[in-house]
């Protein structure tokens, strides 16, 4: 029985081994490739410029929550900070940080920093400098992260500096170790760890654990807020003084935007759009996503209310439990969300609320402050994301979102077939730690440095009046109102102008 072999354009169209005459059928049919190339080539360009800006408008997101979650008199503080990440981020990224995450990588070899394209040098096609815009925008959200954790109490120019310390050196080696193809935990590499590499799509390791450890670091260096957990003698507090939110209503607005702007981190990490296979991906990132929000609020909304009702008697839904579940559960997903089934993407959600409940609990016990609970949002769902990955990651999803068959899958998977081959799991495990050790390594020394020079917090006067006023010329909101005196005037004015009706019987 005859056989057919696939057709080979690229050999067809070799302009090396082949010569066509140029009104001929085959050159025809090569400029006919030509032009396809072309326009897929676009057509990902385009892609990566739409993923990418739902990405950086995520920045608009965590401005929103970070400026509902803070007390009244930090707004402007906040939103200030939240717009130099992304200032900061650019420059960082351009000028070292995305040398150091990709500069000269090299899947037959092995690194442990990039080395070139300092300040972007050689790079002029699309699909390079679209490659920058897109890998910034996730350098901008690790550090983003930070901003709201250690809110209301730190220094202006130590979240400069820290700033771009992360977004310059700290996060682009740990891109570098898990996405470039000489990374030593990479799963692009000739030869991978453990026959896999770390598998982690779209940064729940890479962007989150580290802007989530950075802020964890940062939280336990600055100290709490002033009457979070001591009063002013230092005396430590029966309970923990809550500070509510200044508005719901930007929280809530905030979430949905973070939310919206996922679609653009976890989908857009496909890359590229112009093939079937990346196509099938991206939509499976789309539902897994989705799914994965919406049970990871479900989750810790009432699993919270459960635990309020057997301590009170009373029943009460948290909106604050509702929002960072979500997040939760969005945080959670983005490390498998190209290699889970909807129905793993739900229970990874469930998990993922029960996470951000037990991390936050645990930081109340420690006595660690975080303003907008961002270190269990990110860093505790951060590592539940990563360890998902060894246990859920399916393996013809696995094989499209990767384009390889190591046969390395999640060890629920690999003991369905009759395996107990924890290599995934193993290599997950091994990239949880390698971030956690790399960012304490060096963010510790710097943060203490940042201490001893007075360069961290706040004066306690400060703290006290708020950064709005004592740093920013001013406070967010103008409550004054008019002054007595307008008052008095406007009061008389009317006075002046009422007109005396006649009585009924005067009328008759």
């Amino acid at each position: 029985m005859a056989t057919t072999e696939a057709f080979d354009g690229a050999a067809f169209c070799d302009t090396e081994t082949q010569t066509y005459a140029s009104d001929s059928v085959e050159a025809g049919i090569c400029a006919s490739f030509a032009y396809t190339d072309q326009t897929n080539s676009g057509l990902n360009v385009f892609y990566l410029l739409f993923a990418a800006a739902m990405v950086f408008f995520m920045q608009a997101g965590f401005a929103m929550l970070c400026a509902g979650s803070v007390r009244q008199k930090n707004v402007k503080n906040i939103m200030l900070k939240n717009i130099l990440d992304a200032c900061g981020g650019a420059l960082g990224f351009w000028s070292v940080g995305y040398a150091f995450a990709y500069g000269g990588a090299d899947s037959s070899k092995k690194g442990f920093i990039g080395n070139k394209g300092f300040f972007l040098a050689d790079m002029t096609s699309g699909g390079e400098l679209i490659g920058w815009f897109f890998q910034f925008a996730f350098a901008a959200t690790a550090a983003t992260i930070v901003a709201g954790t250690v809110a209301e109490r730190c220094k202006f120019e130590a979240y400069l500096c820290y700033s771009l310390m992360l977004t310059g050196f700290v996060y682009p080696v740990i891109v570098y170790s898990i996405w470039s193809s000489s990374g030593f935990l990479t799963a692009f590499n000739d030869d991978p760890p453990f026959g896999c590499g770390m598998h982690d799509f779209a940064g729940s390791g890479v962007v989150h654990m580290t802007g989530g450890i950075t802020a964890l670091l940062a939280a336990k260096i600055l100290g709490p807020r002033i009457g979070r957990f001591y009063d002013a003698d230092g005396n430590e507090l029966p309970e923990p003084h809550d500070f509510p939110p200044h508005s719901v209503a930007l929280q809530v607005l905030g979430t949905f935007i973070l939310w919206v702007g996922w679609y653009g981190f976890n989908p857009g990490s496909t890359l590229m759009i112009s093939s079937e296979a990346s196509g099938d991906v991206a939509a499976l990132c789309a539902v897994t996503t989705t799914i994965a929000a919406a049970s990871g609020s479900v989750s810790a909304m009432f699993t919270d209310m459960i635990m309020y009702r057997r301590k009170t008697g009373e029943t009460a839904y948290d909106i604050t439990m509702c929002m960072n579940g979500a997040l939760s559960g969005l945080v959670g997903i983005t490390a498998g969300c190209s290699m889970v089934e909807p129905w793993a993407a739900f229970v990874i959600g469930i998990v993922a609320g029960w996470t951000y409940i037990f991390w936050s609990n645990l930081l109340v016990k420690l006595k660690i402050d975080d303003a907008v609970d961002a270190i269990p949002v990110h860093l505790g769902n951060g590592i539940w994301g990563c360890i998902a990955v060894g246990l859920f990651a399916e393996k013809s999803r696995v094989d499209l979102a990767y384009s390889t068959e190591h046969g390395k899958y999640g060890w629920f998977y690999m003991w369905g077939n009759g395996s107990a081959d924890g290599s995934l799991l193993l290599a997950q495990i091994c990239g949880v730690l390698w971030i956690i050790g790399w960012v304490t390594v060096i963010m510790v020394p710097y943060f203490h440095l940042l201490n001893i020079l007075g360069m961290f917090r706040v004066d306690s006067l400060e703290e006290e009046v708020g950064l709005d006023i004592s740093h920013h010329k001013g406070a967010a909101y103008d409550m004054s109102g008019p002054s007595e005196e307008v008052k008095e005037k406007f009061e008389l004015s009317m006075s002046q102008r009422k007109v005396e009706m006649p009585d009924a019987e005067e009328t008759a």
